[in-house]
């Protein structure tokens, strides 16, 4: 059995290049072709790409999904959630997490890979129901970082939970490109050996390593890899996917992928580059081998988000002290794996503690929630020193932060149902409660504009197969 590939074309590789700004339009010429390749999946929807289509596209995330999924008709459609998080920077209540995977898998989602910043796999076991409950297949998950708190038998525990709990199938993601390709075969082979479902790679090619690590994970018995068609592929995105169809070609390992349209594939996705080139959002800088992220472990949507804040502060020289700091703080925050939110704290900690010149002096809600325990457990304990320095004499918590938030499915209701036009708006306003009412508006304005004599509208969910 040869080995499959989640294709990342339409989420993570433009997540990692451009921003998230691949619009709906740009998407759905190729989604048909990308259908016949015979991929194990498409990952299209979740990660930023919620926020993205609602804060600068301008677009329903829903109707994208929906959308994506009346073109392809045969391949499994992939989104990435964040736990507890979903695709929101906070943790909800139950109630709306258990609504947004049967919205989610209602709207056309079969895989849902959940992850949880911290790897506190008690953020992700309601999701993981849920997705089972709706006959979605669940993907448990686990941020791969190193430090003197993560090891070989850390991760494979941490599988083995993952799989208690339900989890259809285990993926190791490695979202900064630290994972090298001989621990790699060590890692795939030690989760081979001790859990029995299907095992994934996710990596990005940040240090340059990311197509000898699928190599070796590969001849270690890994089942799934995460590659991006090759004009969307490298820098921070994924290594390239005709590359390493080409390289298993006539091997055990063989995918029976068509080259031909791949290529027909690589040429729409290579007119697109030039257009983002063109434009502005895809910067070069992203698109190099950057050896410091296995040194400071930093991702690539993180090191573009450190410079901008720099830029902003007039303060680019001091580049190279900040990315000196980020271990520093995240050994005080312990150690928690550098993947959103929590390389977005860890990093603007960083900045401020060089920018101040004094560190921990101006300290962020979000570095205070983190030490509080609102995210979950941290990989290794805080010390004294610096939980007093950060939240003074408040007690953290020590539950799942979730245990904390009554059901809030009903009060959101309550509150957005002036713009309620399908079911799914309720959790787009519970995602992102300031950006969601202008995306509203802005959505009734088009409308009207279109037909000034409509004066009801009755919103039908495309049926969906």
């Amino acid at each position: 059995m040869g080995v499959k590939i989640t294709e990342t074309v339409l989420r993570d590789a433009h997540q990692s290049l451009i921003a998230t700004r691949m619009t709906t339009d740009d998407m759905l010429p190729i989604v048909e072709k990308l259908d016949q390749v015979g991929y194990h999946s498409l990952e299209c929807w979740g990660g930023a790409t919620f926020d993205s289509c609602l804060r600068f596209l301008n677009e329903d995330p829903w109707e994208r999904l929906r959308k994506i999924r009346e073109k392809a008709k045969k391949t499994n459609l992939q989104m990435l959630l964040r736990g507890q998080n979903l695709v929101g920077y906070k943790h909800y209540a139950d109630d709306v997490v258990d609504y947004f995977v049967q919205k989610s898998i209602a709207n056309g989602i079969n895989i849902i890979r959940i992850f949880d910043a911290l790897n506190d796999l008690r953020n992700v076991e309601r999701a993981i129901k849920a997705c089972k409950k709706e006959g979605g297949h669940a993907q448990g998950c686990f941020s791969y970082t190193t430090s003197p708190y993560h090891s070989l038998d850390k991760f494979v525990e941490d599988a083995r939970i993952l799989v208690e709990m339900g989890a259809d199938s285990i993926c190791i993601k490695d979202m900064a490109g630290l994972l090298v390709p001989y621990q790699a075969y060590e890692l795939v082979k030690a989760l081979k050996e001790n859990v029995k479902v299907p095992i994934q790679l996710h990596t990005h090619y940040t240090s340059g390593v990311g197509s000898m690590t699928y190599l070796k994970a590969i001849e270690a018995g890994v089942d799934v890899i995460d590659c991006a068609v090759s004009p969307m592929a490298m820098g921070t995105s994924q290594p390239p996917t005709e590359s390493l169809v080409a390289t298993l070609k006539d091997t055990p390992y063989d995918t029976g992928y068509n080259l031909e349209l791949l290529t027909e594939i690589a040429d729409y996705f290579r007119s697109l580059r030039e257009k983002y080139l063109g434009s502005g959002l895809l910067n070069t800088k992203v698109m190099g081998v950057d050896v410091n992220a296995l040194i400071y472990q930093v991702p690539g949507g993180m090191l573009s988000n450190l410079v901008s804040q720099l830029k902003q502060a007039g303060k680019e020289d001091l580049y190279m002290d900040v990315l000196k700091e980020i271990p520093r703080v995240r050994e005080d925050l312990g150690y928690p794996p550098l993947v959103t939110p929590t390389s977005q704290i860890v990093g603007t900690q960083a900045v401020l503690n060089v920018i101040s010149g004094e560190r921990y002096k101006m300290v962020p809600k979000e570095t205070k929630g983190l030490v509080r325990g609102e995210y979950g457990k941290t990989p290794a304990p805080i010390s004294e020193e610096i939980t007093k320095k950060i939240i003074g004499d408040e007690e953290p918590i020590t539950c799942r932060p979730a245990d904390l938030i009554p059901n809030e499915l009903d009060r959101i209701k309550a509150e957005m149902a002036e713009y309620m036009e399908q079911e799914e708006d309720v959790l787009t306003y519970a995602m992102y409660p300031q950006v969601a009412p202008k995306f509203f508006e802005y959505r009734r304005a088009q409308r009207y504009k279109i037909d000034p004599d409509m004066v009801s509208y009755e919103y039908r969910i495309h049926p969906l197969g």
